[in-house]
């Protein structure tokens, strides 16, 4: 049995303390969806694909009439026709009668075969082949993607790429997905100011509001900048407390000590319950988490790289988790 890190410790404590929260549904066009979270699983409403279908180029004969043909003992077909994607019927063929496909093409069911274009030696009238071939060979069975009434997307998955080609590929025009988590953030520190404004000796531009708003919104969330807070505990518990109205989440970075107290573990005390307070590890007192009203508080370091490492070891898991998903907790790296 493995033994787990102080790291995935904190993270287990933490996101053990979050309710599993499902955020509100919302219906939204698919093409809106990319990176939302699914409210429900989506049902195929059909058969994918919706008919049988050549899945290379070459000749459909049937599997019977194919028996025997062996090298020094072919068995000659002749071409009657040909189906072409878009076609809506497959002609029925006789004893070692073909039709020329293409992928795409439909076809019958039963026991039929394509030959390959280059397995088939060709003539003016038709082709040899020299060898048997077996049943649906190179076929498509309707729904053998997804029947109809299977789950084509599973309700909880984050929407990509992917998921948005295979749902639109049944015609699915809008998906039910949950609201996306309001997460505001908070820079901290006197020394702090905003990032489009010039620098004085002892001062630091505030990147980490958009970096951590870009994050947020990377994971899934919609964040909401806040704002610089100076080291005014008081004002700074107001400016939380506020902030928790309209939010999910509250994001802080910077300003975990201040003239020696611990002033962001006692701003989590003060509005709500301190979870994890520091983590032994690199850069690891910055962190500390807790939560208000069953609201996820994720506290990370001021310097740029430790907020965004601390952001992703636990922000990222805390969205998921009010997003009503689970999954496995990332890991440092």
């Amino acid at each position: 049995m493995s033994e787990t890190s102080p790291l995935q410790d904190a993270q287990q404590s933490f996101i053990d303390a979050l309710p599993f929260a499902t955020q509100a549904a919302e219906t939204v066009a698919l093409a809106d969806a990319l990176g939302r979270t699914l409210n429900g699983d989506v049902i195929a409403p059909e058969d994918m694909p919706p008919y049988h279908r050549a899945i290379v180029e070459g000749y459909l004969v049937r599997t019977e009439d194919t028996q025997g043909a062996a090298e020094g003992a072919p068995i000659r077909f002749r071409v009657v026709g040909e189906v072409n994607p878009g076609d809506e019927t497959c002609p029925a063929i006789g004893n070692h009668e073909a039709l020329r496909v293409v992928t795409g093409s439909l076809v019958n069911d039963g026991q039929l075969s394509i030959v390959r274009q280059w397995e088939a030696l060709e003539s003016e009238d038709g082709f040899d082949i020299e060898r048997p071939f077996p049943p649906r060979f190179f076929i498509e069975d309707r729904g053998c993607d997804q029947a109809k009434g299977s789950v084509v997307v599973a309700s909880g998955t984050r929407l990509g790429p992917d998921e948005i080609g295979v749902i639109a590929a049944h015609g699915i025009t809008e998906v039910s997905v949950g609201t996306s988590p309001v997460v505001t953030l908070f820079s901290s520190g006197d020394e702090v100011i905003p990032y489009d404004q010039p620098l004085r000796p002892g001062q630091i531009r505030d990147s980490n509001a958009l970096m951590l708003a870009a994050a947020v919104q990377e994971a899934g969330g919609t964040p909401k900048i806040a704002g610089i807070m100076s080291d005014d505990f008081e004002a700074f518990v107001a400016a939380a407390r506020e902030a928790l109205k309209g939010s999910d989440m509250l994001l802080v970075s910077g300003g975990t000590a201040v003239g020696g107290r611990d002033f962001i573990a006692d701003l989590i005390r003060e509005i709500g319950t301190l979870v994890v307070d520091g983590v032994p590890m690199r850069s690891g007192r910055p962190l500390i988490m807790g939560h208000a009203e069953g609201k996820p508080i994720v506290c990370v370091a001021g310097h740029p790289p430790e907020a965004l490492r601390g952001f992703r070891l636990f922000g990222v898991a805390a969205i998921r988790r009010l997003l009503g998903t689970d999954a496995a907790l990332p890991q440092d790296g």
